[in-house]
């Protein structure tokens, strides 16, 4: 029996990987800081919206009249709805699932089928949020759910995970040639751009290679060395460099970056 829930995914090349589910405790954590950050924005523009207001108070008395505070504070009202939605759409669109609190706590929303949130995804949890905490629905679901959903993520097809590099030891031999290529990988090429269910596939297929036909691990380290490549943008590879090679140095010099050597 697993301590935390688990889930697992097939990716296209039918590798199977899987995550622990990121808890209540970890979402609550992440919220918090999320919403300390939000609380320094909103007070950083209320104190530039009644600077602002102060000086075109004649403005705002000739256009609206006997109603202007009535539209001051609908505009504030407003900007302030648009920033709050607009803070998560914002960071998990473009930081592949993760805003400044989940990225402190290591948990990340992701697809069903494992894939990265997109503009959709993020823009419906987004707007969904504020149901999830009224009355504490959401974290109602989340306990009662079993892949401990909100509202939000039910609706928009997306689960919230941890995102902790792998620490399990590996099961397979590294190539002394995959040794001496990964320091050089380091050196080359921005290895942030590899995502964690990325390195778990790497990851993975290493493990079981082994148990795999000849002509069928062929393939897979094939495509899955060609998309290795698009992600982290290199052009070519040395021609005595195989896929297997490659995969190995990539996994080695992944583990470089994220332990700090």
């Amino acid at each position: 029996m697993h301590l935390f829930n688990r889930v697992k995914y097939r990716t296209p090349e039918s590798v199977e990987i899987e995550f622990t589910v990121a808890g209540i405790g970890n979402r609550a954590w992440a919220l918090i800081i999320d919403y300390l950050i939000l609380a320094a924005t909103w007070v950083v523009f209320f104190l530039v919206w009644a600077f602002i207001s102060a000086q075109l108070v004649d403005w705002w008395t000739e256009t609206f009249g006997s109603a202007t505070a009535v539209w001051l504070v609908a505009i504030a009202f407003i900007v302030s709805f648009v920033m709050y939605t607009g803070y998560f759409v914002f960071f998990e669109t473009l930081w592949q699932g993760q805003t400044p609190g989940k990225r402190s706590v290591k948990i990340r929303v992701v697809r069903d089928d494992g894939r990265s949130v997109g503009l959709q995804q993020a823009t419906l949890r987004a707007l969904l949020r504020p149901f999830d905490e009224f009355l504490f629905i959401g974290a109602f679901l989340i306990i009662f759910n079993s892949k401990e959903k909100r509202l939000g993520d039910l609706a928009a097809g997306t689960i919230v995970i941890q995102t902790e590099t792998p620490t399990t030891p590996a099961t397979f031999t590294i190539s002394e040639q995959a040794k001496s290529l990964y320091a050089e990988l380091l050196q080359i090429t921005d290895l942030s751009r590899l995502l964690p269910d990325d390195f778990a596939v790497i990851h993975e297929y290493l493990q079981r290679r082994s148990a795999m036909s000849n002509k069928a691990r062929s393939v897979l380290s094939i495509k899955l060395a060609e998309q290795v490549q698009a992600i982290l943008h290199l052009e070519t590879l040395p021609a005595t460099v195989t896929s297997d090679v490659f995969l190995e140095a990539v996994y080695l010099a992944y583990r470089g970056a994220a332990s700090g050597e």
